[in-house]
């Protein structure tokens, strides 16, 4: 079972957002790195989803992300998902 982490835009501008994203970077990075997302980026309009491969992976995550911290997301929900075509 994987899990999905899916953020709603706060409405901050792109000035904001790209401020604090040199943070976000490092530690998406840090979790691409121990091969724990699968995939993450933003939708068009401004909201997010990361997908990775455990619940306590994508738990983590929401405690460290700037974006979450620091207001860019203005809520998030974790959603646990079992995806039929790609094995655990």
């Amino acid at each position: 079972m994987k899990a999905v982490v899916i953020g709603e835009p706060s409405g901050a501008t792109m000035e904001t957002i790209m401020n604090v994203y040199p943070r976000h970077k490092a530690v998406v990075d840090k979790y691409v790195a121990k091969s724990e997302v699968i995939g993450i980026g933003p939708f068009n309009n401004m909201g997010n989803m990361a997908i990775f491969k455990t619940r306590a992976a994508a738990e983590k995550f929401v405690t460290e992300d700037p974006f979450i911290l620091e207001g860019i997301v203005k809520s998030f929900v974790i959603r646990d998902w079992d995806d039929a075509l790609l094995p655990e």
